[in-house]
């Protein structure tokens, strides 16, 4: 009998194959204390972990190939690297076992917890599902310490992969690394399903980089699959289909052929205008997490970078990176863009600042509401003055915009752009060249700054809205918590009221305004925006082309007049239909 489980869709495309069950257990860690005279023994045997587990990554990195597509595999390899060089796994552990007498797994695993702990307090999502990382690097090493075997083809989490035929199989896990995700792709794997992770975990970032189909937080998936069982997986819904008949598969065949029809219809719009039908010019940017996705930006030929997200360079560090770190970073992405324009938002990192670059204190009890973003920033001018400088210099080398994360006061307007002053003076002393017109703009993602947007408009080049954080901070949700998720509504008309108050304040004070949330980049959303009147859109780029296709067959006339007609609606009803006709128009 047909069932269906159900996940996170985290890169959409279907896949039809049979299952493998990837069954890998965390090895038993065994908690005991060590004689005095065998300490150095044990802190060498831990080292010997370390030094096994880079040359595995390193291995694997060499199997990936030298294409635009792979290269956010390379680099999420490397940060698995650069974890493993890192003090607070590389030192911290070897002061364990010698001030505590512990044995290497027990030490690595008081320090695995510790950092967990850290990365769950933090608010942004992106970096607390960072926390999957610290687990994917702790493992490799746990085997190595349980098996005692350096060998890269007897490391168990690749044996398993190497030795069997995966061909045509989709993976059935509970999580998989970024390495597992480069080998499943080279042993031609169609698709993966794991019980845990979430929409900004790295290896969801790589299947959609890597077009693999995937479905994450499908829990207890592998209690409910059977190996080798026909299975289908719907990566854009989030649903795994078991017990198939024919009539299933037909149907899901025929989606695939058209999933195929339809991509080759979309590529044949990279490097076209986004004109509406009324011939209105729409700008569509991408959103970037790391220097190397510049390169997919150029792919789908978007119209610039909307935001480039600067927290990877904070990462896996015990001091924030310097100038020259920052600068370089820019150049390779404006070097890679070729004269579109980049928007560089400053640190965008949460409150807790006792790993990754930041500042060690005690942790904020609620952190969404603390000391993060553009409060960090100027509380810690250490920090944020070499990422000022790095982005002025920057901008003398092509057309850069910086962008300010969460402000909530016109103060911290003010204060920054009296840094920014400094800055240039303090570079011009320097004899260091830079846009001395350098845009700067704000995100509105906080409800009191949509509602005073007009205020922020008057001082500030342009604004963008993040939907993600304006949404749940509207609606008082915390969109990643399983109990209060099912509330958070981008429909919801308070929320649609914020987004149309900030377009109307841009256009008022004739400044740009873009929406850089994952509002942005789904397809079902784009013309009930171009209604609120937004011009620019920001995206994932594999959105790109999607929105893209939106915008030619829409009326902006006549989408502005249902728009008007929605948010003056009262009756739910009424307001669906009228979200009905918006989708149709």
């Amino acid at each position: 009998m047909p069932f269906s489980l159900h996940g996170i869709g985290v890169s959409r495309g279907y896949a039809i194959g049979r299952t493998y069950l990837l069954q890998r257990n965390q090895p038993e860690i065994t908690e005991y204390t060590i004689p005095d005279s065998i300490i150095e023994d044990e802190v060498g045997r831990f080292l010997n972990g370390l030094t096994q587990a880079r040359r595995q990554l390193r291995e694997i990195r060499e199997r990936v190939p030298t294409t635009a597509s792979a290269e956010d595999a390379t680099a999420f390899i490397n940060a698995h690297l650069l974890m493993l060089e890192d003090a607070t796994l590389a030192e911290a552990p070897v002061d364990l076992i010698r001030v505590h007498k512990c044995n290497a797994e027990w030490a690595l695993k008081i320090q695995r917890d510790f950092l967990v702990r850290v990365f769950e307090e933090m608010d942004d999502p992106y970096l607390r599902t960072r926390k999957d990382d610290v687990d994917h690097v702790v493992r490799r090493v746990q085997r190595i310490l349980a098996t005692d075997d350096p060998a890269y083809l007897n490391d168990p989490d690749y044996a398993e992969l190497i030795a069997n035929r995966l061909e045509g199989r989709i993976i059935v896990a509970d999580d998989l690394t970024p390495a597992d995700t480069v080998l499943m792709q080279h042993q031609g794997v169609l698709a993966f399903v794991t019980e845990y992770g979430g929409p900004l975990s790295h290896t969801a970032i790589l299947a959609r980089s890597l077009g693999i189909p995937a479905v994450v937080g499908a829990r207890n998936a592998r209690a409910y699959l059977g190996n080798d069982e026909p299975v289908i997986v719907d990566g854009r819904q989030g649903v795994i289909l078991a017990g198939l008949d024919e009539r299933i598969l037909r149907y899901y065949r025929h989606k695939q052929q058209q999933e195929r029809r339809q991509q080759r219809e979309l590529d044949k719009l990279k490097g076209k205008p986004a004109i509406t039908g009324d011939g209105v010019t729409i700008g569509l940017y991408a959103n970037i997490e790391l220097p190397e996705d510049a390169a997919a930006v150029r792919e789908v030929v978007a119209d610039g970078i909307g935001l480039y997200r600067t927290e990877f360079l904070f990462m896996n560090r015990s001091e924030p990176p310097d100038e020259e770190e920052h600068l370089a970073s820019y150049l390779h992405v404006i070097k890679t863009l070729e004269g579109s324009p980049i928007t560089i938002r400053t640190s965008d990192l949460g409150a807790d600042k006792q790993v990754d670059g930041g500042r060690g204190g005690p942790v904020s009890t609620n952190p969404a509401l603390g000391l993060r973003a553009i409060r960090m920033c100027l509380k810690d001018l250490s920090m944020f003055r070499p990422q000022l400088r790095a982005i002025l210099r920057a901008s003398a080398h092509g057309p850069v915009r910086m962008m300010i994360p969460m402000l909530s006061a016109i103060q911290e307007v003010f204060q920054v752009l009296r840094l920014v002053a400094e800055t240039k003076q303090e570079l011009r002393d320097r004899g260091l060249a830079f846009d001395e017109r350098l845009p700067v703009g704000g995100m509105i993602e906080i409800p009191a700054a949509a509602v005073c947007a007009d205020q922020f408009a008057r001082y500030l080049d342009f604004l963008s809205i993040g939907t993600n954080d304006l949404i749940q901070y509207s609606l008082a949700i915390d969109r990643v918590d399983d109990e209060v998720n099912y509330l958070y509504d981008p429909l919801h008309p308070g929320v649609l009221t914020l987004i149309r108050n900030t377009i109307r304040a841009g256009h008022k004070a004739g400044i740009p305004v873009s929406l850089c949330g994952e509002m942005a980049g789904d397809p079902r959303y784009t013309r009930l925006l171009l209604g609120l009147g937004l011009t620019e859109f920001s995206m994932h780029p594999s959105n790109l082309l999607e929105v893209k296709r939106a915008i030619q067959g829409s009326d902006v006339g006549a989408l502005s007049k249902i728009a008007r007609r929605l948010l003056r609606t009262t009756d739910a009803e009424q307001y669906a239909e009228t979200l009905k006709t918006i989708a149709q128009n």
